[in-house]
């Protein structure tokens, strides 16, 4: 990888997968749920060295940036997760991630983000301990993809998404 690559996708890009075992599944959701307490203990550390306005990359998301965009995107899992749950293959709404950093909000102080974090894992991780190991097999359609995505991989994802981004705060606590 070369050093922009290693910028951009910190702990590597995402390796999809078509199924997992219930015991990966479990692990991605014991990792969901811890990431909102990482994630704000770096965020402090970074509001204390007054770095919350440093790009991980030139070119890439303020620290602020992606403290906001992490709800944002896993509010959007979670409402996925819920449709999968109570719909016959839902086609899901795609959103445009980049525009949704530029609104006024994300200039907020991330707390805000934060706190709304911590709760939207603790209501996800109940609903998902909840699930049987035949739930996680459900999809839903993504038209951007135009993929059929398995809640099993929806979790991948979303364990490895909480992970990618603390390793960008990481490397803004680095500079």
């Amino acid at each position: 990888m070369n050093n922009d690559e290693n910028l951009r996708y910190p702990i590597g890009r995402h390796a999809g997968k078509d199924s997992h075992t219930l015991a990966e599944v479990n692990g991605f959701i014991a990792q969901i749920e811890a990431a909102p307490e990482q994630i704000e203990l770096l965020a402090k550390k970074l509001s204390d060295k007054g770095s919350l306005d440093i790009a991980y990359r030139e070119g890439g998301w303020t620290a602020r940036q992606v403290l906001h965009h992490l709800p944002d995107s896993h509010l959007n899992a979670y409402i996925r997760t819920k449709w999968t749950l109570t719909e016959n293959t839902p086609i899901i709404k795609a959103y445009d991630e980049k525009a949704w950093a530029l609104t006024p909000e994300a200039n907020a102080d991330p707390a805000v983000s934060i706190s709304f974090l911590k709760a939207l894992h603790s209501k996800w991780v109940i609903l998902l301990k909840g699930l049987s190991e035949e739930d996680f097999s459900r999809k839903f359609y993504h038209p951007d993809s135009k993929k059929h995505v398995r809640l099993d991989q929806l979790m991948a994802i979303y364990a490895w998404h909480g992970e990618h981004h603390l390793g960008h705060l990481k490397i803004v606590d680095g500079k």
